[in-house]
């Protein structure tokens, strides 16, 4: 069986191997914390067996919904903020063709988001677009009074009762909220809305594998139950106590070692731009668990070897209070050549007949190399290749190495009591009773 491996042979020259299994004891402690749900926040641990939990009937019911919003919409617009939408996003964008919204023949709906932001214009353009299409909404809340989805559903909702008959706007909205309370409850019991549950022990950044992030992923067309497969093989592989078979464990400690000696920002390096929206989602994860009582690693992202070319620089020599995780996908999906070329003004003939993955790997490595030299301790995470399988274990990897990390800083991982400061004032600014 292949798995997600974690390298940490670039970081040796920055952390001893001495100072990792010393720390061993102090890990294994954190993880046994987190296994028997005894630490702080023990009570938003619904995450830690969820793949496992997660039954087949479960699996069928969503599936039945995606089918039967495919079969009447053309579109569907997932209306959520932070890991309400940023999980769900990160696999459909890492497992759908990167054009398929361009494409004229497709077996699935347009995947169009919406309440992740308080854009004037961009909601008038999401109007303007869909006021003339066949849509549903999926509106994810647990309260249902979350500013930036709450605006965007009760605007989305009225164009779908202006497009459609009452009955049929309702069969185009499904609702995964709170089990019995809450604004969106409410209206989802009197409408008659179909519904799913937002387990109240999850919290938002740790559900993607919940219906939060499992519904909107099956409409884009992809395999939930690979998904789950792999996120349950990673379950039950992070429960060892033994750093060769606990990558989570070891991602734990290198971090907080590297931050006790003054690296403070790490950054999450991919060199696939499918992956992209996976940092988004590990930003969150990790910067709404740790930052708390002025402590925490930011969370920062690039896209290479694009964003070599903006800050590759700053990267290479700039303040030596960083280092990077690498995600690197060992076998891209398809296969292109170089060709020959007779003139050779490019001067790149050297290059002919190989594929472009070859000169990624390799750019990959020379800058690896480079950083190195340049005193930036590297972690590599491989993917053995870009499915559902090795995502729903890559899923599970972030979110459980998350957990004991938050735990070894001296932190609550599992709350957020800070998120509330800018909508107070928000709200005060817009004369709110």
């Amino acid at each position: 069986m292949q798995e997600i491996k974690i390298d940490i042979s670039k970081t040796l020259n920055f952390v001893s191997e001495n100072d990792i299994n010393e720390l061993k004891t102090k890990v294994f402690a954190f993880q046994n914390i987190l296994q028997s749900k005894t630490g702080a926040g023990n009570d938003f641990l619904g995450w830690l067996d969820l793949p496992s939990s997660t039954s087949k009937d479960d699996l069928s019911r969503i599936n039945k919904t995606a089918q039967q919003l495919s079969s009447i919409a053309d579109y569907v617009v997932i209306v959520g903020i932070g890991g309400s939408y940023l999980g769900a996003r990160a696999v459909i964008d890492a497992l759908s063709d990167t054009f398929c919204n361009l494409k004229t023949v497709r077996k699935n709906p347009i995947i169009l988001y919406a309440g992740q932001n308080i854009s004037e214009d961009y909601t008038f353009e999401l109007l303007d677009f869909l006021k003339d299409k066949s849509f549903a909404v999926v509106v994810i809340s647990k309260s249902g009074t979350t500013t930036e989805p709450a605006i965007a559903f009760r605007l989305l909702k009225e164009l779908l009762e202006k497009n459609y008959s009452r009955d049929e706007a309702k069969k185009r909205i499904i609702a995964i909220t709170d089990a019995s309370k809450g604004a969106l409850r409410t209206l989802s019991n009197r409408e008659g809305y179909e519904t799913y549950i937002i387990p109240d022990d999850v919290g938002g950044r740790f559900s993607v594998l919940t219906p939060v992030g499992l519904l909107p992923i099956v409409i884009a067309g992809i395999d939930i139950e690979k998904l789950i497969e792999g996120a349950t093989w990673m379950e039950n592989r992070l429960k060892s106590e033994n750093y060769d078979d606990n990558p989570a464990a070891l991602y734990a400690a290198i971090r907080n070692i590297l931050y006790k000696e003054e690296r403070k920002i790490e950054i999450l390096v991919n060199y696939h731009p499918k992956l992209h929206s996976i940092a988004e989602w590990w930003k969150q994860l990790y910067g709404e668990s740790e930052g708390k009582s002025f402590k925490g690693i930011f969370p920062a992202a690039v896209d290479f070897t694009t964003d070599l070319h903006s800050m590759g620089q700053w990267i290479q020599e700039g303040e030596r209070t960083i280092f990077e995780t690498v995600l690197s996908v060992e076998k891209p999906k398809y296969s292109v050549e170089i060709p020959f070329d007779k003139d050779n003004l490019d001067q790149l003939n050297f290059l002919a007949g190989k594929r472009i993955d070859e000169v990624n790997k390799k750019a990959e490595l020379g800058t690896q190399i480079a950083h190195i030299d340049g005193a930036v301790p590297n972690i590599r995470i491989s993917i053995p290749e870009l499915n559902e399988f090795y995502l729903g274990q890559l899923i599970y990897f972030f979110e459980k190495a998350c957990g004991i990390s938050g735990y070894m800083l001296g932190v609550n991982p599992f709350d957020q009591p800070g998120v509330e400061a800018y909508k107070k004032n928000m709200f005060a600014l817009l004369g709110k009773p």
